[in-house]
């Protein structure tokens, strides 16, 4: 018989220390940038509320004629993307003031629409009246229609979001 010293680490011992410590190094290599991947959207600061929209040149629209417009704007939040709808009037007052509204009514949030017979935004809901200028006029409307901060460059008319409350 022959005497083994306890502190010594046999070749199956070694060969297992070995195969765990390589699983573990592989499991690491594909699990950190895997994690990365996982949790990088929730990580990632959201998209700038303000955003400088172009809505073309300003020469499409005619002077004393509120013009409809309409875009989507997608906004990512970590893994929900939201698409949001936005209509407005742009209102020429002449060569080069704008004025440009939203098409929300501050009642309860329907789309107003023009009515070129009466010379009123009218929502539908309620019948608020708004003049061309987005002030409420009748109805239940707390405030004037939101209006949007507008630059002139070029000969392009640009907005930028988000609308600002006018106050009553």
């Amino acid at each position: 018989m022959s005497v083994t010293n306890k502190n010594q680490v046999t070749r199956r011992d070694f060969i297992k220390a070995t195969l765990a410590g390589i699983g573990g190094l592989i499991g690491a290599l594909a699990g950190i940038p895997s994690m990365a991947y996982l949790f990088s959207p929730a990580t990632q600061a959201g998209a700038k509320e303000e955003a400088l929209i172009q809505l073309g040149p300003l020469e499409k629209y005619p002077i004393g004629i509120p013009t409809r417009f309409d875009f989507t704007r997608t906004k990512v939040n970590g893994w929900e993307r939201t698409a949001i709808n936005y209509g407005l009037y742009i209102v020429r007052k002449n060569e080069r003031e704008v004025r440009v509204f939203s098409d929300i009514c501050t009642h309860l949030g329907c789309r107003v629409n023009w009515h070129p017979d009466v010379q009123h935004y009218i929502s539908p809901c309620h019948d608020g009246h708004f003049d061309i200028l987005g002030n409420n006029v009748s109805g239940p409307p707390p405030r004037p229609l939101d209006e949007f901060v507008t630059k002139i460059e070029n000969g392009n008319l640009f907005v930028l979001l988000p609308p600002f409350k006018r106050p009553a």
